[in-house]
């Protein structure tokens, strides 16, 4: 029996997230070596912004999601994300100091917290079942292509622009634009049967129907989360051996080169081969990544710890979002993803203000071992679960 394809509306998807990461990490490649060295901001500063903005980006999908059940509409509230979005990248290269920076960052991750849950309920609507991980991860491994080259292009424009900021984070306002175009216009939603009667989403009567095991991986992806603080500690981290301003997006597109090329294969594996056991390898992944990380600054480690970082994201994220799919009724979806955001928003604010404290009082070394520490626990708790449940 031959395996259904993917919709052509998955692939629109999936080139919509290539084109606003594309703009993102023209941005975000540069803003942490932007933020310490232009505008003379600590670690711990950097850390809480970063946390601050990402935590505001996950805690938004849960009122986004919910709405997205209730209205039972997903692509109006996508496209007011990424509208949101696309319309803070001008702000970024009009800033002057830290102000500007901090509201451009936080409507740009509001943008992402609205369009985030009901995007990824979206996929989850439009994907026959059978194949929901290829659907997922497709849509991870675009978004991931344009994560490596929203960053070798700023590295490009960088070298070619003698290191000025705001020219580079001007071009970044085209892909953003062209990713809303392409979501308007791409991106068919299929039809919701109405049911006559929407009820609150997050009602307890229906937070009671969302099953325990929804609940578990909402908490092991909590765990994930404090171990994977904002990938900025990265890219300081390179910075720190000794790689130039312009050559900084390189700690980026590395990692992403190496997530793209992954997150379709992990996506297809996630359909055949038990999710815990993937959920292990995708930390144990992780642990190898802190260890070579924490172990200096030397080029070697810290390539070698972006490649198992890149190697982990491939592996988990889009496995979380393909369990919470195939475990959440499908008219409470959206709620579902938002919630499993909310606590994910709130372990990276924990996660980014303690990696930066650290940094700042301890070296870069303990932040990472922290970190690895943080991926121990929760290899631990998947190994108990897993003899737990036979």
């Amino acid at each position: 029996m031959n395996r259904p394809t993917l919709p052509k509306s998955i692939w629109a998807l999936g080139f919509v997230s290539l084109s606003m990461d594309v703009s993102s990490e023209l941005i975000h490649s540069l803003l942490p070596v932007f933020m310490a060295t232009a505008l003379g901001m600590s670690a711990f500063s950097i850390g809480l912004i970063e946390g601050v903005a990402e935590a505001t980006a996950l805690i938004v999908k849960v009122f986004s999601g919910a709405l997205s059940d209730r209205w039972g509409k997903r692509k109006p509230l996508a496209l007011l994300g990424y509208g949101l979005a696309a319309a803070s990248k001008p702000l970024f290269a009009l800033a002057g100091g830290a102000g500007l920076i901090v509201a451009a960052r936080f409507i740009d991750r509001v943008g992402k917290g609205i369009r985030g849950a009901p995007r990824d309920a979206l996929v989850a609507d439009l994907a026959p079942p059978e194949i929901r991980g290829a659907a997922f991860g497709l849509r991870q491994s675009l978004d991931t292509v344009g994560a490596f080259v929203g960053p070798l292009l700023a590295l490009g424009l960088m070298l070619l622009w003698a290191d000025d900021f705001r020219a580079v984070f001007w071009v970044a306002v085209i892909p953003a634009f062209l990713a809303v175009a392409l979501l308007l216009f791409g991106v068919q939603e299929p039809e919701r049967r109405p049911d006559g009667k929407r009820s609150n989403p997050i009602e307890r009567a229906n937070l009671a129907r969302l099953p325990a095991a929804y609940w578990w991986v909402v908490g092991i992806g909590a765990v994930f989360t404090l171990a994977r603080f904002s990938e900025a500690f990265l890219v300081l981290r390179a910075n720190e051996g000794g790689l130039p301003i312009a050559w900084t997006p390189l700690v980026l597109v590395g990692m992403n080169v190496v997530y793209a090329a992954a997150a379709y294969p992990c996506g297809k594996l996630a359909d055949r081969v038990r999710h815990e056991t993937l959920l292990t390898w995708g930390l144990a992944l992780l642990i190898v990544a802190d260890v070579l990380l924490a172990a200096g600054n030397h080029w070697i480690w810290v390539w070698g710890g972006i490649t198992f970082w890149g190697l982990h994201m491939a592996m988990t994220q889009g496995l979380l979002a393909t369990m919470i799919a195939d475990i959440a009724p499908a008219d409470l979806r959206g709620t579902a993803y938002g919630f499993f955001n909310l606590v994910a928003g709130i372990a990276m604010l924990i996660a980014s203000a303690i990696a930066g404290l650290l940094w700042d009082q301890f070296g870069a070394r303990f932040t990472f071992i922290a970190g690895g520490g943080f991926a121990v626990l929760a290899l631990v708790g998947l190994l108990a679960r897993r003899h737990s449940s036979g």
